[in-house]
């Protein structure tokens, strides 16, 4: 009887020297992880995705399918409240005069006390457009204490 004298044979190894079932290599570790850990990971990002979609039924909140489903090419034109309110007061102040624009953005501040911090700057925007409407001497005439004189700063900034 003849006995095996190669010794790759022996201790579990094959014919080209490489481990057979008994020294895994890091693929065999890497793959165990990911068989504990994607499960895991698609069980969270599932649940998480389920708690995102609006079940009540209630159709006033806007979901990302009527996001996109609204027109593209129309500009996004959402504006800040204080521009909104710039705007409407320059409609007023050419429509009617810089006092009414002045008296409505007192209000506007007074009933929304958030926009106060934009006062002095709307004022100014308010002063300088009165200057182009009405000239120096007219527009300073309408010129009341609103946020701190900011609306006859903005005129002075406009007179030469």
């Amino acid at each position: 009887m003849k006995h095996s004298t190669n010794p790759s044979t022996r201790h579990g190894r094959g014919a080209t020297g490489r481990p057979g079932r008994r020294g895994r290599g890091p693929a065999h570790r890497i793959g165990r992880t990911l068989a504990l850990v994607l499960p895991v990971v698609l069980v969270l990002s599932g649940t998480l995705a389920v708690a995102r979609v609006n079940w009540s039924g209630n159709e006033s909140s806007t979901s990302a399918l009527a996001a996109s489903a609204q027109d593209a090419s129309l500009p996004a034109t959402s504006l800040a409240p204080q521009e909104v309110l710039r705007d409407k007061l320059l409609m007023e102040l050419q429509e009617e005069d810089p006092g009414v624009a002045l008296t409505h953005l007192q209000e506007a501040v007074n009933g929304r006390p958030s926009l106060a911090r934009h006062c002095a700057s709307i004022a100014r925007t308010l002063g300088r457009a009165a200057v182009r409407m009405y000239g120096p001497s007219r527009a300073q005439s309408y010129a009341r204490p609103v946020c701190d004189t900011s609306f006859a700063t903005g005129v002075a900034a406009q007179t030469p």
